[in-house]
């Protein structure tokens, strides 16, 4: 039996109007094309497929087989019409982001926020990026957007500039350094240093001050969480540093004092990764607008 999709529409539409002339008008075919497609139908079935003495028209048993097998396909394929309508117009996709850096989630969840409700068919996913090489994987096509601070030259991949940001040094209010009116690479000697569980060249301040000086701190303490960090700066157990949009709340915070790195400060760009093919794509490019404005309000409250 060779079943086609207008089959089950044309079975569908007689149940729900009763009669063949109204399902010829709903399917825009005239009644003698209808008339010959069932006729050919039950054919091939080898039974009947209406009730032809009702009125309005029924379905017999085997029709109503043929009904219920309409109403689950159907909808699956309009689903599917619509999702590669949606892809044609670039409405929908597949967004999947790794970062590269930790204290990302600050912003980019505010970010997302405002991107779902004007891509709600757009699959957003989130991934680290920290236990895998997030550059290979987006050439092999397992991401969509890796967030970083290190741009590279690679064949096929954009890097566009989302927003530049302060490396900002944080400590308790009465710790010893809390006097000083910036933070130089040798006030680290004799202190705890609280980062993040990551490469020390992804952290700040190793790859711009503390590696080019030959500065080790007296020790390091890896935290997984940026409320975890601030507590045991809080408490006097060592020293940050953290973004500036980190520290937007506790810059005003009593338990807490912030000073620059070096006298003139230390400013670092974000960059969201690319696929060359698809930066331009209308829900990739609205993204992009929304990581350098949002992360921008963020660090105006600081």
């Amino acid at each position: 039996m060779h079943l086609e999709f207008r089959h089950l529409r044309t079975i569908k539409a007689i149940h729900e109007t009763g009669g063949l002339a109204r399902a010829a008008d709903k399917l825009h075919i005239t009644q003698s094309a209808l008339s010959h497609q069932i006729k050919g139908l039950e054919e091939q079935a080898g039974v009947e497929l209406f009730a032809r003495r009702s009125k309005p028209l029924r379905l017999s048993a085997a029709g109503l087989k043929l009904l219920r097998l309409a109403d689950r396909i159907l909808p699956e394929i309009a689903a599917v019409e619509e999702e590669f309508a949606g892809l044609r117009q670039g409405s929908a996709g597949r967004l999947h982001i790794a970062i590269e850096c930790h204290a990302c989630f600050e912003w980019l969840f505010p970010v997302l926020e405002k991107f779902r409700h004007a891509w709600p068919d757009v699959d957003v996913d989130i991934r680290p990026g920290l236990a895998f090489g997030a550059m290979p994987a987006l050439q092999r096509e397992e991401v969509d957007l890796v967030v970083s601070s290190d741009p590279e030259s690679l064949n096929g991949i954009d890097f566009t500039p989302l927003f530049d940001y302060e490396a900002v040094f944080v400590a308790a209010a009465q710790h010893p350094l809390a006097a000083k009116s910036w933070i130089a690479a040798e006030d680290f000697r004799d202190e705890t240093l609280i980062t993040y569980p990551v490469d020390r060249a992804r952290l700040d301040v190793f790859s711009t001050l503390l590696t080019p000086a030959k500065v080790e701190p007296a020790a390091v303490r890896q935290v997984e969480l940026t409320a975890v960090i601030l507590l045991l700066v809080a408490s006097n157990r060592g020293v940050a540093v953290l973004p500036d949009w980190v520290l937007r709340d506790v810059r005003y915070h009593a338990d807490y004092v912030t000073r620059p790195l070096t006298e003139g400060g230390t400013t670092r760009r974000l960059y969201a990764a690319t696929r060359d093919e698809e930066t331009t794509q209308p829900y990739m490019a609205h993204l992009l607008r929304l990581a350098r404005t949002e992360p921008v309000k963020l660090q105006r409250r600081a």
